[in-house]
């Protein structure tokens, strides 16, 4: 199973991935509602891959990605962002700060578990 950390502040967003991940069979799913508790999370959990809303009230995907890359056991973790606003621009700059893939939203829930698989290939 790929233990999977879910960053979002929307729960259904959430919801739906949780369960589209899960019934691929492949995904152990942890989620948390803002970089502050997936910070606090990570002290003590160890995920395979992270998966980052970009934009959360309080502290971005990327702010949050970046507390992460400080901690010795997360900085080779890959990350994937989720973002509803996929700007070519953007783009490049989630990669250059290490993501693996960036999804746009809406996502398709069919095809998330494969995007991520692809990802981290």
């Amino acid at each position: 199973m790929i233990k999977l950390l879910h960053v979002e502040d929307d729960a259904d967003i959430r919801e739906i991935a949780k369960l589209s991940l899960e019934m691929s069979g492949e995904f152990e799913v942890t989620q948390c509602e803002s970089g502050p508790d997936a910070l606090k999370l990570v002290e003590t959990v160890t995920p395979d891959i992270i998966l980052l809303d970009m934009m959360m009230p309080g502290m971005t995907g990327k702010e949050t990605l970046a507390h992460m890359r400080g901690m010795p056991h997360l900085k080779d973790t890959p990350a994937i962002f989720m973002t509803a606003r996929a700007q070519e621009s953007e783009l490049d700059e989630l990669r250059a700060i290490g993501a693996a893939e960036v999804i746009s939203k809406p996502f398709d829930p069919m095809a998330l578990a494969d995007q991520i698989k692809a990802a981290i290939a």
